[in-house]
């Protein structure tokens, strides 16, 4: 990846091409008195992390199911068809669903992109490096008065205030995971069906991603202790990482969660046996995603 992912921008783009770190300074306030207020709910083009998807779930008070299907369309991250999930408009202006005259009616559980506003994070993972960095810039755009504000305060005070450093210390390993994929390029190969589908499961499907782990198919495989998977029923944030972790085993090969003895052998040797019993079977080639 460039060392500079900014020298391309457009010209007219909203994003300023200098990079900030924790202790550098921006001028910008937002407040209800603000003559622009909610006009950057308007239009909205807003990705969500997995963090997002469970946070706003659970203050709506919805499974995750319901919450995709509700407020959520998918896209595709990279050429390789990496899934991923952005906030539903409400209407043809693109407006936010959860946008009410009075502000935003998430607040609390708000997108970690609507936390960083006016600032951009840039995470960057050079090929062959162990760990990612991270660079801030100033996001300006024409409707947004609060960079005339007269207040200044530093990134780290910002992102504090904002709530976003357990946004991104949660998210960190599942974000390693993208700038590991866009990183090493064709060096990983490209994912299978049945790979993506499993990666939406773990990112975003909690709800299922949990009735999984649950499963004999999942069992048969992995040497994880009831207690474990116990407590994975009872923390959704322990349940999200476990998520992240079988991800990483999945397309990168990463052992990070014990695996039977035999287990692959075991479920090639069932497949055959599926498909010779049934050859015209659809579901006799898929007994889950690929765990090893």
């Amino acid at each position: 990846m460039s060392d500079s992912p900014l020298e391309n921008l457009p010209y007219n783009s909203p994003l300023q091409p200098i990079k900030l770190d924790l202790d550098n300074k921006i001028k910008f306030r937002c407040h209800k008195d603000i003559a622009c207020f909610n006009e950057c709910c308007k239009k909205i083009d807003i990705s969500l992390t997995p963090y997002d998807v469970l946070c706003l779930q659970k203050h709506l008070n919805l499974t995750s199911n319901e919450f995709l299907s509700q407020y959520t369309v998918p896209f595709e991250m990279d050429k390789d068809g990496i899934p991923g999930v952005k906030i539903k408009t409400a209407d043809d202006n693109l407006a936010c669903p959860f946008l009410h005259e009075d502000g935003c009616g998430v607040y609390e559980a708000r997108p970690t992109v609507c936390r960083y506003y006016a600032l951009g994070l840039m995470s960057m993972r050079k090929e062959n490096a162990i760990t990612d960095e991270n660079s801030f810039f100033l996001v300006k755009e024409d409707h947004c008065l609060g960079h005339n504000e007269d207040r200044e305060i530093s990134v780290a005070d910002y992102r504090t205030e904002q709530g976003v450093d357990e946004y991104d210390e949660i998210n960190r390993e599942w974000r390693q995971i993208i700038l590991k994929k866009l990183s090493a390029g064709p060096s990983i190969g490209k994912p299978t069906p049945r790979s993506l589908k499993f990666f939406f499961l773990c990112s975003y499907n909690f709800d299922s991603l949990l009735a999984f782990i649950q499963s004999d198919n999942f069992a048969e495989v992995y040497d994880v202790s009831p207690e474990e998977i116990e407590q994975l029923g009872n923390d959704d944030i322990a349940l999200l990482k476990f998520g992240s972790k079988l991800l990483k085993q999945v397309l990168f090969g990463e052992m990070s969660i014990a695996v039977k003895d035999n287990a692959l052998q075991k479920r090639v040797q069932r497949r055959r046996e599926q498909i010779q019993a049934d050859p015209d079977d659809p579901n006799a080639n898929y007994n889950g995603p690929e765990m090893v």
